[in-house]
């Protein structure tokens, strides 16, 4: 049975370029399920900023709403994903106006159905600053705290990564034999 894992932090704290060491570390043959929408300039900036970073090392798989069909059909090519990321896919949803909560759970039983791929869940911690002036923020943030609980809870490992640095929180430490594990 596959471990899959939540990786957890704030902007820029390094937990995708952590997430991205454990998938290499993990799998011979990896995929990169990208959740984000380039809607502006600067965000098709990131996104093809992240994709030369990334070229060569992953397949790339993007789609912004329907993740549990992505990852059901990627796990039959690939033996670890990399989902990269769940607020940007409930930002998608949000937008969309589709129902986060049974998404959320449809993922959750989609993890419990992926057996022979190793999934790496990759999310932003929105819930450690001040509460949001507007409805659609708090909402926003109440829908990702929800999910991150839900998949803390069924993932096998769960990390926090601060400054580059990953904390676990469940689970077990990585045994990578990278001597740079912690460069962000």
């Amino acid at each position: 049975m596959t471990r899959h894992l939540l990786v957890l932090g704030g902007a820029r704290s390094g937990k995708t370029a952590f997430a991205e060491r454990l998938a290499m570390h993990e799998g011979q043959k990896p995929a990169y399920l990208a959740t984000a929408t380039a809607l502006d300039g600067e965000m098709r900036e990131r996104v093809e900023s992240h994709q030369r970073g990334r070229a060569g090392r992953f397949a790339t798989i993007e789609e912004p709403l329907a993740l549990s069909d992505a990852i059901i059909r990627t796990s039959k090519q690939h033996d670890v994903i990399l989902v990269d990321c769940l607020t940007l896919w409930i930002t998608n949803m949000l937008m969309a106006g589709e129902e986060v909560a049974g998404a959320v759970e449809q993922l959750a039983e989609t993890l419990g159905q992926v057996q022979q791929t190793k999934i790496v869940l990759v999310s932003n911690e929105v819930g450690l600053g001040i509460v949001p002036d507007n409805a659609m923020a708090r909402t926003f943030r109440d829908l990702a705290g929800s999910a991150h609980q839900r998949l803390a809870e069924i993932c096998d490992d769960v990390y926090f990564v601060v400054a580059g640095l990953p904390m676990v929180l469940k689970g077990e430490a990585p045994s990578m034999d990278t001597p740079r594990l912690y460069e962000a």
